[in-house]
């Protein structure tokens, strides 16, 4: 399965030139996202208009509208998954290039870098090795889970979907309240795979970017300086799993609520389970924004060490 997954990220051709069709796929996935919160626009205006007109369909427009605007919001999710795949795929072009670009820039005499050990960096600590460092855990599963989380959330999504159906023809009715429940707990705890599934591919970019660099340095002879693991990235895996967690736990509590006889018991619960289950989405869009900046950092160190590396030569 691995091997599966790791074909999907590795290019085709060693030729820096090779057109990916990563961007194309991801800008037709973002469009249909955009068709779909277009269609639940009008669903909104269409059951507002009925308000205002005195009828009885706005209920059940709006709970259509509910599974079609989730169903919206991941599809440009995934979009930008497939985008960041294709990152991934020509991330390892540049990598190569660098190879054997540096190998002629690089000044003729030469020693073989710093010294093994801890250093100092405009960027953070970094630690200087022989060899290139192992993968770090965190980038062996990053590698592994980014590919189910994308597949089983739309999946989650797609079956909110259907029960909102449900919900929509069933206003009022202990079966409506029951596709009420699953609805939103489905699609939240799929939108929150979702998530996670782009915060596993940023985590696989930022292993890919630690394994190139020590290769790039490797391959010229150097002894390897990579960044330790800056506090950004510590704080990206912790908001993830936190987010992650909420969305696992309102799934379970809106189940929970099923249990209930009556409306009455049901509401209060619904209540703070729809800020609870945002609160889970907000927690994995931090870590997203955490591990761009680390990205943003891990970055500004390479583009500084290539410029050492031509500058002196190590």
């Amino acid at each position: 399965m691995a091997v599966a997954f790791n074909r999907l990220v590795t290019p085709a051709s060693d030729d820096y030139r090779t057109v990916s069709d990563h961007s194309k796929v991801a800008i037709g996935i973002g469009a249909v996202g955009v068709v779909l919160a277009m269609i639940v626009a009008i669903i909104s205006l269409a059951a507002a208009s009925d308000v205002g007109s005195g009828g009885e369909d706005a209920a059940q427009l709006l709970a259509i509208g509910f599974g079609l605007q989730t169903l919206a919001l991941v599809t440009l999710k995934v979009g930008i998954g497939v985008a960041l795949i294709g990152i991934l795929v020509r991330l390892w072009l540049r990598i190569e290039s660098v190879k054997v670009s540096l190998a002629s820039l690089r000044p003729t005499e030469h020693g073989s870098g710093p010294a093994v050990g801890d250093v100092d960096t405009d960027y953070g600590p970094a630690t200087v090795t022989k060899a290139p460092p192992a993968t770090l855990p965190i980038h062996k599963m990053a590698r592994t889970m980014w590919f189910p989380m994308l597949v089983m959330g739309p999946m989650l999504v797609a079956a909110g979907v259907v029960t909102s159906i449900v919900w929509s023809n069933n206003i009022g009715t202990e079966t409506g309240i029951t596709a009420a429940a699953w609805t939103q707990g489905l699609q939240f705890l799929g939108e929150g795979l979702v998530l996670a599934g782009i915060s596993f591919l940023l985590g696989s970019i930022l292993g890919s970017l630690r394994k190139g660099g020590g290769e790039v340095q490797q391959a010229l002879g150097l002894n390897v300086t990579t960044l330790k693991m800056p506090s950004t990235a510590k704080a990206f895996v912790a908001f993830m799993a936190a987010g992650l967690m909420v969305s696992m736990v309102q799934f379970g509590l809106y189940l929970y609520t099923l249990t209930f006889d009556t409306l009455a018991e049901v509401t209060p619960w619904w209540t703070w389970l729809g800020p609870f289950r945002e609160l889970g989405l907000a927690l994995l869009l931090t870590g997203i924004v955490l591990a761009l900046v680390t990205i943003a950092n891990v970055l500004g160190f390479q583009f500084s060490r290539i410029r050492t590396i031509v500058a002196t030569g190590e």
